[in-house]
């Protein structure tokens, strides 16, 4: 899953740390989420939407299957 992670936090000039403090996670999650490595849980999306005012499918969206 893709998703726009850390293009909302630079906007808000928050470090995945203060991320990770405003949703009770760790900085490493923080991390893994970014970078396609994990995918939250769904309680954890709702909470990132929630966090940026936005529905979870404008910030998180499956990866495009490439053709073969």
């Amino acid at each position: 899953m893709k998703n726009r992670l850390k293009v909302l936090r630079a906007e808000r000039d928050w470090s995945q740390a203060d991320l990770a403090e405003k949703l009770g996670v760790s900085r490493q999650t923080v991390n893994a989420i970014e970078t396609g490595k994990y995918d939250p849980s769904l309680p954890l999306a709702f909470k990132i939407a929630d966090l940026f005012a936005m529905k979870i499918e404008e910030i998180f969206f499956p990866e495009k299957e490439t053709d073969a």
